[in-house]
């Protein structure tokens, strides 16, 4: 009887598996679901997901506008999570490969990408050492962990 009880479980497992993967991921509907109702929760847990990266960037999320819900659904829904800040800065990073971010949300990457190092796979760290990015009007300072927005000054 053990074995079969171990049996269930490890298909009970692998089922879960692959509905865990079909929702965050985008991964084929498993056999015995309804793909309608499926689709459904990918959809509600692609809002939810959004709007928590949304709390961790909200310039880029304000600056997107209306098309925040649909860049970031679009961005997400083959890519299971890396947690909130991670999700933001990747999409960001992605977005600038595309062309410029909305102003607000230029300064945001650039106070994360001065403050912080990140690489695409790992945990974000602080930096040790200064750093400097640019913005549209001026640069982004961070030194002894401070950050600093120095503005090219313009005579009226």
């Amino acid at each position: 009887m053990t074995g079969s009880v171990d049996t269930s479980r490890a298909d009970l497992a692998s089922r879960q598996a692959e509905l865990v993967a079909t929702l965050v991921s985008g991964a084929a509907v498993p056999s015995g679901f309804d793909p309608r109702l499926i689709g459904v929760a990918r959809e509600a847990l692609l809002r939810k997901r959004a709007g928590d990266v949304a709390r961790h960037w909200p310039l880029l999320a304000a600056g997107l506008a209306d098309r925040w819900l649909p860049t970031f659904t679009r961005w997400a829904a083959t890519r299971p999570t890396q947690g909130s800040l991670r999700d933001g800065w990747d999409l960001a990073r992605s977005l600038t490969a595309e062309g410029p971010l909305p102003v607000p949300a230029t300064e945001e990457f650039a106070i994360r990408e001065a403050a912080w190092r990140y690489d695409g796979r790992t945990a974000p760290r602080p930096r040790r050492l200064p750093a400097v990015r640019r913005v549209a009007d001026g640069v982004v300072v961070q030194f002894a962990g401070r950050i600093r927005i120095l503005r090219r000054w313009q005579r009226g």
